[in-house]
């Protein structure tokens, strides 16, 4: 449940582009999930499989589809995107950052006098911008991440504490006295509007640069690789991994724990299921998945056996 402000309902339509059905002089003074609402709150409805909830919620008000059979006595806001009302609607009551009166640039931060950095940007404490760097204007880079070098980032993205940007590339020669390293001569060059969550690491490139298109959202802990680019508007969740000098085209979707093998090429529009590992080109847009549902042991054993003999 969010922290408490007051608006009328009418308010909260004009703000988020949708309908009143209802009383629009309720007052709003939290946003809750549809179990958790009290007489206060505004929830959400964005799947109709859980219209049930419509019938137990205490919620002042729900969110709904325009399609959704809406019962008498509720207050209401429709619209043909309840799911993006909400986003909206969370940034309303969203708590006050605490760090709001702190400097733009925390005390602890060190900047190399080889980097460029933008107007209205923001360095929380102990960030390290290394050498020939570039934050472009309204940039948020939370406590404790460090830019190795040569990154650049686009106006308006936040990068979430303990991530990694910029550093070296996974890339050694094999030879009869060990392994060689191969120094990473790239850049990572990261767009504008991206988000990327707390704790990533994603490598500059070893001779071309690893891109970050515009809009790309990344959750925590997510690796990305020498030499990938990411196409824009694409989000990957949790703890997923790509390997080196794969392409990956707009709108991609990663769910969490997957991975993309190295010198992949991905079509624009491909969903990714969780737990799913990519091994060769995708050319088709669609919606793919490679994992098994745990099972008992046993049954495991006979379906592995069985999808073998298929193969």
């Amino acid at each position: 449940m969010s922290e408490e402000k007051n608006f009328t309902l009418a308010d909260l339509a004009e703000y988020t582009n949708s309908k009143v059905i209802g009383n629009g002089d309720a007052v709003v003074s939290n946003l809750a999930s549809i179990k958790n609402a009290n007489s206060k709150s505004i929830t959400f409805l964005s799947n109709p499989k859980y219209s049930n909830f419509l019938e137990t919620t205490s919620a002042i008000a729900v969110v709904v589809h325009e399609s959704i059979v809406i019962k008498e006595g509720m207050n209401y806001l429709q619209s043909d995107d309840p799911y993006a009302v909400f986003a909206k609607l969370s940034s309303i009551f969203k708590k006050q950052d605490p760090d709001k009166d702190l400097p733009l640039i925390h005390p602890s931060a060190v900047i190399s006098p080889s980097s460029n950095i933008g107007k209205n940007v923001t360095l929380g404490a102990n960030v390290v911008i290394g050498h020939d760097c570039i934050i472009e204007d309204n940039v948020i880079i939370k406590s404790n991440v460090s830019l190795v070098q040569d990154v650049h980032i686009g106006e308006n993205s936040i990068i979430h504490s303990n991530s990694i940007l910029g550093s070296d590339g996974f890339g050694y020669a094999p030879s009869k006295a060990g392994y060689i390293k191969i120094e990473q001569l790239g850049k990572l060059i990261i767009g504008s509007n991206v988000e990327i969550g707390a704790g990533c690491s994603i490598d500059r490139g070893a001779l071309d640069n690893t891109e970050i298109h515009e809009g790309v959202k990344l959750d925590n802990q997510v690796h990305i690789a020498h030499n990938v680019i990411i196409g824009k508007d694409s989000a990957i969740a949790a703890c997923c991994a790509i390997a080196g000098s794969s392409v990956i085209g707009k709108n991609f979707q990663m769910g969490g724990l997957s991975g993309v093998l190295g010198h992949l090429s991905i079509c624009d529009d491909v969903i990714i299921g969780a737990h799913t590992l990519i091994t060769k080109n995708i050319k088709k847009p669609g919606n793919y998945i490679g994992i098994m549902p745990a099972q008992n042991q046993k049954d495991w054993a006979k379906s592995s056996i069985f999808i073998k003999n298929r193969g």
